[in-house]
């Protein structure tokens, strides 16, 4: 944790980067496995770079992935597995993706600010992820979403956890966590330096702001 607040840093494609997450104090290591991502990496660039990876908990990102990849992403040693979903998907297939990550599943569907979670979703998994709608794609915009919609969730549904993804960085990471009560939180394009290429004095930034709005907005000593 930084200061009290979960982290994942999403979107890694190297070790360098993933080391960078990890010098931080970065909880979860996000790889990306749908191919239309500009931040995808194959299942074996994943396999290829595990043995190397810092300790921390790995997170499958995906877009509605069958049950069988699922399961084959948990075989490969992910911890985690992260889907993104449109809210028509029938309830039949989010339990089967349930059924298939054992107890693993975050949940993130594609929905506009102000519809409810539905029952399936929530009887699925415990953790769910909020980012930015966008009609066009699965998240990944680089912009910043509804944050009192985030906190009526959370304070709706207080037995999930909930994660605020949706243009996160060094500049907002602060008020944002003032304005949602957010306690984990998951960053992208808001640390890098182009679309897969993080940069490590981005996420040295962002992990700053965490601790100096944890100690009020005092300055922290370097």
């Amino acid at each position: 944790m930084i200061a009290g607040i979960r982290v994942k840093v999403c979107g890694l494609r190297s070790l360098v980067d993933a080391e960078a997450a990890d010098a931080v104090g970065a909880d979860y290591l996000g790889f990306i496995l749908y191919p239309k991502s500009p931040r995808c990496i194959t299942l074996e660039q994943f396999r290829s770079l595990l043995p190397r990876l810092p300790p921390r908990q790995k997170v499958a990102v995906s877009v509605e992935p069958t049950p069988e990849e699922l399961s084959e992403w948990l075989a490969a040693g992910f911890d985690h597995l992260q889907v993104h979903f449109r809210p028509e998907t029938p309830a039949a297939t989010v339990a089967a993706w349930a059924a298939a990550a054992r107890g693993k599943l975050w949940l993130a569907p594609k929905i506009p600010a102000g519809v409810a979670w539905r029952p399936e979703w929530l009887a699925a998994a415990r953790t769910m992820l909020m980012d930015t709608y966008h009609p066009a794609g699965f998240g990944g915009s680089g912009k910043t979403g509804d944050w009192p919609y985030y906190a009526r969730c959370r304070d709706e549904h207080p037995g999930h956890q909930w994660i605020l993804a949706g243009g996160l960085g060094p500049e907002n990471v602060a008020r944002a966590l003032s304005e949602t009560g957010a306690r984990w939180i998951d960053v992208n394009s808001g640390v890098e330096s182009a679309p897969g290429v993080k940069d490590a004095a981005k996420i040295g930034q962002l992990a700053a702001a965490i601790r100096q709005h944890a100690a009020g907005g005092k300055p922290i000593p370097s």
